[in-house]
């Protein structure tokens, strides 16, 4: 089987386990029937995922010109806690910074390797954590907006980590019983009392299984290094690819990568 398109991040549903999906122009791919397949990667071009030219990508998928004039690259996309669109104050376009930003924002714990704290649009659960690889999820609070959930974060942040240690999650070394209940009980106290408001103590742990197994290590690589790949899939976590031999694909950062992709029987 042969197939060629912009790479985007998977889509993904929730089930066990996690069931991925790669879209390659009109082609509807599903990952976890590729696995134990070999694969083939060549990668041939770029495509901006904003204004779809075949130009050198800066971050996150963009052109460097789209990267610093899109609303949906903006800093209020990495830092909530900058958002201004309850104020009515434009950052690059405040029609979209208000879809973005003007909904209900989850704040939550998930266990990623360590405890960490994020913050996401409610449309967007699960699907943030299962991106994230996060193995257990838990919502504390629930906001009017983004900038609410962000001035949370922060707060909490002086307390956990906020990144992912990406190779501590696809390691998989649990420490001992992880209890995200206790740690949000813990942090309560951390929360800023003019959003105390939004926090929820009942909702209960979302455990989410992968079609994966840890890996003795972990050799990374990019197209960019390796323009040319191929391996045998052997499973899936948040957006990571596993390949034979403990090699590794992080779909999301090659998101505007044009490649041809073979499967072979």
């Amino acid at each position: 089987m042969f197939f060629k398109g912009q790479i985007r991040k998977m889509s993904t549903v929730l089930a066990e386990p996690i069931q991925y999906y790669l879209t390659l122009e009109s082609d509807l791919l599903s990952v976890n029937q590729l696995n134990e397949k070999k694969i083939k990667f060549n990668h041939v071009g770029y495509q901006c995922v904003e204004c779809g030219e075949d130009k050198p990508l800066y971050r996150m998928g963009f052109c460097k010109k789209c990267f610093f004039e899109s609303p949906y690259a903006s800093d209020t996309i990495i830092k909530p806690e900058l958002s201004t669109a309850h104020l009515g104050i434009e950052e690059r376009n405040l029609e979209v910074e208000k879809e973005i930003q003007l909904q209900p924002h989850i704040v939550y714990l998930a266990y990623t390797g360590d405890v960490k704290v994020g913050v996401t649009r409610v449309t967007q659960i699960p699907t943030r954590w299962i991106d994230q690889g996060a193995t257990f999820a838990l919502p504390i609070a629930k906001t009017e907006n983004r900038y609410e959930a962000g001035m949370i974060e922060v707060a909490l942040k002086e307390h956990l980590a906020d990144k992912t240690n990406y190779k501590k999650m696809l390691k998989q070394d649990f420490e001992g019983d992880v209890d995200l209940q206790d740690f949000r009980n813990q942090i309560e106290k951390h929360i800023p009392l003019e959003f105390l408001q939004f926090y929820n103590p009942d909702k209960e742990i979302v455990k989410l299984d992968f079609p994966y197994e840890s890996p003795e290590k972990i050799n990374a690589f990019t197209l960019d290094k390796q323009p040319q790949f191929k391996g045998v899939l052997k499973g899936i976590k948040g957006q990571y690819l596993h390949f034979e031999g403990d090699y590794f694909m992080n779909v999301r950062s090659h998101e505007g990568y044009v490649v041809e992709l073979e499967v072979e029987s």
